[in-house]
């Protein structure tokens, strides 16, 4: 029987099996770090790592203090999105509510739930831990958290305080049906990749009636 590919192993890297398919902690020897760049959110450092044949290779990249972002689902399975612009890529994205971890101290349950009420002005009584990623592992060490957030109602007038200043005054909120959502994702219409995901994520979670979701509260390692 002739092989397939992904049954062969790549060069002397020990053959895996569906098993083996989890992310794990590994930390490579850095042999020298140099701080390139500092501002007020990121900064980029170079470091020197020992590769696999045992000499060190430059790999730069940005620290980042993480972020929350949540899916906001309201009882007709609608998603909110909020379009906000985004300079580097010279766009007006729609995205689902999220922002950074900038809050000493501060829960990442907490911090999505601040982050829903102040940039769309909503609230929720259900929670749920929908998918953890690292936005851009080759270059950043950002890590998100992606929350599902159900049982949404709006934050009445005057209960909740929260200055819009920037990007963040012309934010249009819209509730999508999360079907149209998923075509606009993989028609290339949604770019964000936190809403690309969390919409993803939040399609194939529904067709359990997310009952296999992790507790809002469940940790990231």
């Amino acid at each position: 029987m002739t092989a397939r590919p992904g049954d062969r192993g790549s060069g002397s890297a020990p053959k895996l099996t569906p098993d083996d398919v989890v992310d794990v902690p590994e930390s490579w020897e850095v042999v020298a770090s140099k701080d390139r760049f500092q501002a007020r959110v990121i900064s980029v450092r170079t470091d020197s790592v020992t590769m696999p044949e045992g000499e060190p290779a430059e790999r730069d990249y940005v620290l980042h203090p993480g972020s929350v972002a949540v899916v906001a689902l309201d009882d007709a399975g609608r998603v909110l999105l909020l379009r906000q612009y985004r300079h580097p890529v010279r766009r007006l994205l729609w995205e689902i509510p999220a922002g950074l971890r900038d809050v000493a101290g501060e829960s990442l349950l907490d911090n999505a739930r601040r982050e829903l009420a102040e940039e769309a002005g909503y609230r929720a009584a259900t929670w749920h831990t929908l998918v953890d990623l690292f936005t851009s592992p080759g270059m950043a060490n950002e890590r998100m958290r992606i929350f599902l957030a159900r049982d949404v109602e709006p934050i009445p007038d005057g209960e909740f305080a929260h200055e819009r200043r920037h990007e963040e005054i012309d934010m249009p909120v819209v509730w999508v049906p999360l079907e149209e959502a998923v075509a606009k994702a993989l028609s290339g219409k949604i770019h964000n990749s936190q809403a690309v995901a969390g919409i993803l994520a939040a399609y194939a979670a529904s067709a359990g009636g997310f009952a296999d979701l992790r507790p809002a509260d469940a940790p990231e390692d």
